[in-house]
């Protein structure tokens, strides 16, 4: 009975150890996530009145240009996958690979040859572990990623958006990430980024009346130099978003963690009581039975 008793109590010092580790890591997302919803606002006034400006010159030209017009017949697409460095974040990163398979999945039944970059260790060592072919990767930022990881990212997209299908080039650009919807709500989205759809993105809204501009040099000369610009700010305020989803999945998987850890701890300390009292419920038998024994041995005696 006491090796068992030891036993529980040996359980009860683990699980607590763990229960300061969670709850430790539970405190830290919490503030983390606090500082990347602040950034992911801070992003979005830049992002909208880029896509307007694009937008703008769009509207306003009929030049044939790739990021707002769609090629005739496209062959090859890429795709960029957010995830990220760390774990400890319940679904998280399933969730965006999953979307990633779906969306490469049907683009090739539609007979395009897609190329992949990964963003984040976890997407890395998923393609990897799956032999899968992975373009270009890149590690190490996602907590905290900067508009300078964002240039880096975007750099060899707008690359292949710029060659020709015959030197290595894509006709549609894809990424996939995990949207801040709320503290407890994070959904993978899928979403095009070139060519750009002025539908979708651009909308006229009622009552506004779209500027007339004069283009110098020309139309195709502004829109080379938003391309670069529209696909790292896009690709900024995605890193941003899944950053923050990361922070929220992780404060939610270690609140959980947590949770469950106190709960193990009730039960654990509930059967070492129940194991110390039917340790002493035993002595007392003993004691009491020894000492019936004695009384018994020394009435013989007397006799």
């Amino acid at each position: 009975m006491g090796a068992q008793l030891r036993v529980y109590k040996r359980r009860i010092r683990s699980v607590t150890a763990t229960k300061k580790i969670t709850k430790a890591m539970e405190m830290i997302a919490a503030s983390r996530v606090v500082k990347a919803q602040r950034k992911v606002a801070a992003s979005k006034p830049y992002e909208a009145e880029l896509t307007r400006a694009v937008r703008a010159v769009a509207t306003g030209s009929n030049v044939d240009h790739p990021l707002t017009t769609e090629a005739e017949h496209p062959t090859r697409a890429a795709v960029l996958l957010l995830t990220s460095d760390r774990g400890l974040a319940g679904a998280f990163n399933s969730n965006a690979i999953k979307a990633a398979e779906q969306l490469t999945a049907r683009l090739e039944r539609e007979g395009k040859e897609v190329e992949v970059f990964i963003v984040g260790r976890r997407g890395v060592a998923h393609y990897n572990f799956r032999e899968r072919k992975i373009t270009e990767s890149w590690t190490g930022f996602t907590d905290q990623p900067t508009y300078a990881d964002a240039k880096k990212v975007a750099a060899p997209l707008i690359e292949a958006i710029e060659k020709d299908d015959a030197d290595g080039g894509v006709d549609e650009l894809f990424i996939v990430f995990t949207e801040f919807v709320s503290m407890m709500t994070q959904t993978a989205k899928v979403e095009q980024l070139l060519p750009l759809n002025l539908d979708e993105v651009g909308e006229k809204q009622e009552g506004e009346i779209l500027p007339l501009y004069e283009f110098e040099p020309s139309a195709e000369d502004v829109l080379d130099a938003l391309l670069p610009r529209y696909v790292e700010s896009r690709i900024y305020n995605a890193l941003l978003q899944s950053s923050a989803s990361k922070h929220a999945a992780t404060r939610r998987a270690m609140k959980s963690a947590t949770d469950n850890a106190g709960e193990l701890i009730e039960n654990l300390t509930r059967l070492a009581n129940a194991a110390r009292q039917a340790e002493i419920t035993q002595e007392i038998s003993e004691i009491v039975g020894g000492a019936s024994a004695l009384a018994d041995a020394t009435a013989g005696s007397d006799r």
